[in-house]
């Protein structure tokens, strides 16, 4: 079975060098958009999702891995996706989705234990792709996908900075003003009430180590939300 993963870059297209280092042990062959020559803050995601599913299937993917810069899986991926992509069914496995608040500890109270993302799945005709312009599946919800959970972990890198907690919240709150792509809005991103963390277990860790840079990784609308 053939594994593609696929990504877009803009603003964080610094990334992306260590996400493909981080992806080259666990698949075939990787898909880029890039996305700096866009206009405007944000451009259209379900644009370029199919592009890059057209691209996977021109390239012979049976599997695709959804992915962005910021994003790392951890090291026992590797040894775990031969046997995730050996079934021939639509089958949609997902990660436990680890919003990092620094390199080696995450957030896990509330929602934010609960978070996973269905972002391996068997490829599929681009055609029938649909979905909201934010927050949307990869795949439809009409085409009979199974989620199943791989019990492995999905690093997310953003919200180590503090700064951009602020700055996620921005930009949802500028595209999605009335929640109508997330019910419960945008406030948590930067609600520290009771929070609580977890280090990454021994043996659960990913590569290459993360330094962080301090910068936003994507269009800065802070000073606007703020005045």
């Amino acid at each position: 079975m053939r594994t593609i993963a696929v990504f877009s870059y803009r603003y964080d297209a610094h990334l992306v060098p260590d996400l493909v280092a981080n992806l080259d042990p666990i698949v075939d062959g990787w898909i880029a958009f890039d996305d700096r020559q866009a206009q405007g803050i944000f451009s259209s995601e379900t644009q370029r999702r199919t592009l890059l599913l057209e691209s996977a299937r021109d390239a012979g993917a049976d599997w695709i891995l959804a992915v962005d810069p910021d994003e790392r899986l951890e090291r026992a991926t590797a040894d775990r996706i031969g046997q995730l992509t050996s079934r021939h069914q639509r089958i949609a496995w997902g990660f436990r989705f680890r919003e990092m608040y620094s390199s080696t500890d995450y957030r896990i109270d509330g929602i934010w234990g609960a978070k996973m993302q269905h972002r391996l799945f068997r490829a599929y005709d681009p055609v029938r792709y649909r979905s909201q312009e934010l927050h949307g599946l990869w795949y439809p919800g009409d085409l009979g996908f199974r989620e199943k959970d791989t019990d492995l972990n999905l690093y997310h890198l953003k919200m180590i900075e503090p700064k951009r907690r602020s700055g996620r919240q921005a930009l949802y709150r500028h595209l999605d003003p009335k929640h109508e792509m997330q019910d419960i809005g945008y406030d948590y991103l930067t609600d520290e009430t009771d929070a609580r963390f977890e280090r990454i277990p021994p043996g659960r860790g990913y590569h290459p180590p993360h330094v962080d840079d301090g910068r936003m990784w994507m269009a800065d609308l802070t000073a606007e939300a703020e005045g």
